[in-house]
């Protein structure tokens, strides 16, 4: 259970939740004031799969954070965006998101690996959370999700996106992402 560490550190007065259709506009307002991209059909099909998470504060029952996954493939679970309104930054909330997600793969049979894609300054963030992380997304020093590793150029845009994966434990295929089944 290493992605429970972090939720210790969450507020008293904020609840980690699976997102419920009634959260989908409150997610998404969440998501867009941080400026990141999430289309309604994906937060639609993460509430339903279980894979879309919220933040609340409990005392008025606003959302302040939210959390999206998806599963590219059925062993991966894929923390699409994570987001918490500028207000409640720095205590703590987009830590506890990432840690749920990360138990929600530790827990599932099926989910051999997390990942996250991000830009470089959030690489301490996921770092500390138990990521491994790999070269750059769109950069000729790249790491793919499979974990091949690109050769290439150390001087990357500082728009370059880092690959971060989080192998369970109780997952159906190989943290390394061969497709194997674990036995």
């Amino acid at each position: 259970m290493r992605a429970e560490r972090s939720a210790s550190d969450l507020p008293d007065d904020i609840a980690i939740e699976p997102a419920a259709p009634d959260d989908r506009i409150d997610a998404l307002r969440v998501l867009d004031a941080a400026m990141l991209e999430t289309d309604v059909e994906t937060v639609d099909a993460a509430i339903d799969a279980g894979d879309a998470l919220v933040a609340r504060f409990k005392r008025t029952n606003a959302v302040v954070g939210a959390l999206v996954a998806t599963r590219p493939d059925p062993t991966r679970l894929h923390v699409d965006a994570v987001a918490v309104r500028r207000a409640r930054r720095g205590r703590g909330i987009g830590s506890a998101l990432v840690a749920r997600a990360m138990r929600r793969g530790e827990t599932d049979p099926e989910i051999a690996v997390v990942t996250a894609e991000f830009k470089r300054d959030l690489e301490d963030f996921y770092t500390d959370l138990g990521f491994a992380i790999g070269g750059g997304v769109g950069s000729e020093a790249s790491d793919d999700v499979d974990g091949e590793v690109g050769g290439g150029d150390i001087d990357a845009v500082e728009t370059e996106r880092l690959h971060g994966r989080y192998p369970v434990d109780g997952g159906g295929a190989d943290a390394v992402g061969t497709g194997e089944r674990r036995r």
